[in-house]
């Protein structure tokens, strides 16, 4: 049990292990439901359960970076260990992915919206707005409120600053199609994106599939 202070409260976490990342991607991204995403930095800890993801399968997903193994200086850190932290710059927002699946096998899931659990204060100054519900229910409000930055690229969620810990499991998860990925052909139809069913901080509600 590892222990880390919030605006000199402690907040008890278990931090997800090394062989929590070694599930397929499609299992990972629903289990990383209701699991804790934690930011250290110096103004504080601030944190929120995981509510929200979306899947990318890797070369053969049209919608991934990864798509045909492109590799890049953006995409290098995907073809790498599963547990790693992928940040990258969508307009002028950070987006967070967790690195999945086998080495050299470059699949990542995007990480869409966590519910605020401690560091609220914090995270209130960060996205200058006092309304709960919208601090980060979105992929670049999440980042903007828990001070995840492109720093955080390559980072491992094994330990601080940025970490993944046990939460809770949620009573059900709701599976429908991707966001804003309209160009993507085909893979803009897979049903890859997963979220706590009836969570009030999910991105969008859209119908099940």
């Amino acid at each position: 049990m590892d222990t880390f202070f919030n605006n000199e409260n402690p907040l008890q976490i278990r931090l997800k292990t090394k062989e929590f990342y070694q599930q397929s991607t499609l299992e990972l991204a629903q289990n990383l439901l209701g699991c804790l995403l934690i930011k250290e930095t110096s103004e504080g800890v601030a944190s929120g359960y995981i509510v929200e993801t979306e899947a990318y399968m890797g070369p053969e997903d049209k919608a991934a970076h990864s798509f045909q193994n492109r590799r890049t200086k953006r995409t290098e850190v995907m073809f790498g260990e599963a547990g790693i932290a992928y940040t990258y710059k969508m307009h002028t927002h950070c987006l967070v992915n967790v690195v999945s699946g086998e080495k050299e096998k470059p699949q990542a899931i995007l990480i869409r919206a966590v519910e605020p659990f401690t560091g609220i204060p914090l995270m209130k100054t960060r996205r200058q707005t006092t309304e709960l519900r919208n601090l980060t229910n979105g992929p670049g409000k999440l980042t903007k409120a828990l001070g995840i930055t492109m720093d955080d690229y390559g980072s491992s969620f094994l330990s601080p600053p940025l970490m993944i810990a046990e939460g809770y499991i949620p009573e059900s998860i709701s599976v429908g199609k991707r966001i804003g990925i309209e160009n993507s052909g085909e893979a803009k139809d897979y049903p890859l994106r997963f979220w706590v069913k009836g969570n009030a901080f999910v991105s969008r509600h859209q119908r099940e599939i």
